[in-house]
C-alpha cells in the first residue's frame, strides 16, 4: 500500500457553498433537480494521464474498462486521451464503436459469451478476444471457420491469487468462474496453434477489483510474464500480456496504490518479454470524479429507535452499498450551525438494504438540504436500475468552469415505450 492521494474532483466550500471546478453544485441541483450524477472532466484527464505516462517509453496500452461507466461522454472523453478500450458484453463494444474506436482499440472480455457475440466480435476485427475456457475456443474457432477468418485470441488464466479485495468482486483464486487455471494453459495453447481459425495473440490475467495494495497484482503479472516467456520458448507467437485492471482507489481517505509506482513495477516484470504490456484499469480513471447529489427529504426519530436521514437516492442510484456494504463518504453541501448527530444515511426504496451508511457521524443537518455522495463516478450510474418505476437520473459533466448535462433525466414515458 502507497501512502498517495487519489486524483480526486476539486470540491472547494465558499459561500456560494460547494463548488466543484468553480461551478457551484447548489447550482446544478436546483437546475436539473435530484438526485443526479456530477462528473470532473479535469480529475478523469489527469488520472488517465498519471496512468499512461507511468509505463514510460515501454510499449503499452491502456483499455478503459467501460464497466465502470459507459455513459457516451465519458467514453469519449478517455477516447480523446489516447485509451483504448476494454468491453465485457457486446453492447459496450457497440457503445465503444459509436464513441469512434476502431475495433482493433477493442477488446471483448467476459466469462459467458453468447455464439452471436462471438460470431459479430470475430466479424468486427476486434483488437482480441479474451476467451475463458477450452469450449469457448472451440465454438471460437467454428465460427471462424465459417467465416472464413482467423480470431486473434488472448486466454485468460486464473493464477490462483488472492486479490485481498471484497470476495463478490475477487476473480483470481480458483474457486472464482473465471478463466483457466494457469497450469493447464500451456496444452490449451498449444492446441489454439493448430486450429485454423484462431491466432494466439496474449496471455490475460486479471484477479479482482478494489485492490488496495500491490503484492497480488505483482504476482500476477509475474505468472503470466512467466508464462508468456515459456510460451514464446516453445514458438508461441505472442504480441503482448494483458495484466487486466483492479487498482483501487481510496473511497475513505486511506492511502491507495500509486498508479505511478505500479506502472513502473509492471514495466520492470514485462521487460524481459518485450511484449506489449496491456493494462485495463476503469474504476481508477474516473471513480473519484463522480459524485451523487442527493436532497434531504425526511429525519425520523423516535425515543429508543435510530435516527434516519432520508435522501431522494437510494440503492437504485447506487447499488454499491447494498450489494456489499461499500463506504462512500457523505456531507452536506452547505454546513449548517448545530451539534453533529449519528444517524442511519437511507435511500427511499422500500427494502431494509436500502442504506448508504449506518451510525455515521453528520453535521446538523434538516430536511430539504442538499447532500453529496462521493466517488461515484464507477458502478453508479452504469449500475442504476428502474426499480419501482423510479426514472434513471441525469448525468452531468464539469469542464473548464461550465457544465452540461451529457444525459437527462429519464421520463416515465421513456421507461413504457418498450411496452406499448
Amino acid at each position: 500500500m502507497i501512502a498517495a492521494t487519489t486524483v480526486t474532483t476539486t470540491f472547494v466550500t465558499t459561500t456560494q457553498g460547494m463548488t466543484i471546478d468553480g461551478v457551484p453544485l447548489a447550482e446544478i441541483a436546483d437546475r436539473v433537480g435530484t438526485p443526479c450524477y456530477v462528473y470532473g472532466a479535469a480529475a478523469i484527464r489527469a488520472a488517465y494521464t498519471r496512468f499512461d505516462t507511468a509505463f514510460g517509453s515501454y510499449p503499452h496500452a491502456v483499455h478503459y474498462a467501460l464497466k465502470a461507466n459507459s455513459t457516451l461522454e465519458i467514453v469519449r472523453l478517455l477516447k480523446a486521451l489516447g485509451a483504448g478500450v476494454d468491453a465485457n458484453s457486446m453492447g459496450e463494444v457497440d457503445v465503444a464503436l459509436r464513441c469512434g474506436f476502431h475495433p482493433s482499440e477493442i477488446m471483448f472480455t467476459g466469462v459467458g459469451k453468447s455464439a452471436d457475440e462471438l460470431a459479430r466480435a470475430i466479424s468486427l476485427g476486434l483488437k482480441a478476444i479474451n476467451v475463458e475456457s477450452p469450449g469457448e475456443l472451440d465454438r471460437l474457432d467454428r465460427l471462424a471457420q465459417d467465416q472464413q477468418r482467423v480470431a486473434p485470441v488472448a486466454l485468460r488464466v486464473n493464477p490462483d491469487i488472492d486479490a485481498r479485495s471484497h470476495p463478490h468482486i475477487s476473480t483470481g483464486l480458483k474457486t472464482n468462474k473465471f478463466g483457466v487455471p494457469i497450469e493447464a494453459a500451456p496444452a490449451i495453447f498449444r492446441e489454439i496453434q493448430q486450429r485454423p481459425g484462431l491466432e494466439p495473440v496474449g496471455v490475460h490475467s486479471h484477479i479482482g477489483s478494489q485492490i488496495g495494495t500491490l503484492d497480488p497484482l505483482l504476482r500476477a503479472a509475474s505468472a503470466a510474464v512467466d508464462l508468456a516467456m515459456a510460451l514464446r520458448a516453445e514458438g508461441v507467437g505472442l504480441r503482448h500480456v494483458d495484466f487486466g485492471g483492479g487498482v483501487g482507489i481510496s473511497y475513505d481517505g486511506t492511502p491507495a496504490i500509486d498508479p505511478t509506482d505500479y506502472g513502473t513495477r509492471l514495466v520492470e516484470i514485462a521487460r524481459p518479454s518485450g511484449l506489449t504490456a496491456l493494462v485495463e484499469p476503469g474504476r481508477v480513471l474516473v471513480g473519484p470524479a463522480g459524485s451523487l447529489l442527493t436532497r434531504i427529504v425526511d429525519i425520523k426519530h423516535f425515543e429508543g429507535a435510530r435516527k434516519f436521514v432520508v435522501l431522494d437516492a437510494g440503492m437504485t442510484e447506487l447499488l454499491r452499498p447494498a450489494l456489499y456494504g461499500a463506504f462512500h463518504r457523505i456531507e452536506p453541501l452547505r454546513p449548517r450551525a448545530g451539534a453533529p448527530m449519528l444517524a442511519d444515511i437511507v435511500g427511499p426504496v422500500c427494502e431494509s438494504t436500502d442504506t448508504f451508511a449506518r451510525d455515521r457521524e453528520l453535521p446538523h443537518v434538516e430536511v430539504g438540504d442538499l447532500m453529496i455522495v462521493r466517488d461515484v463516478g464507477a458502478y453508479g450510474a452504469v449500475m442504476a436500475s428502474t426499480y419501482l418505476r423510479r426514472p434513471l437520473p441525469p448525468e452531468v459533466l464539469v469542464d473548464a468552469g461550465q457544465w452540461r448535462i451529457i444525459r437527462r433525466r429519464q421520463t416515465l414515458d421513456d421507461m413504457l415505450r418498450l411496452e406499448e
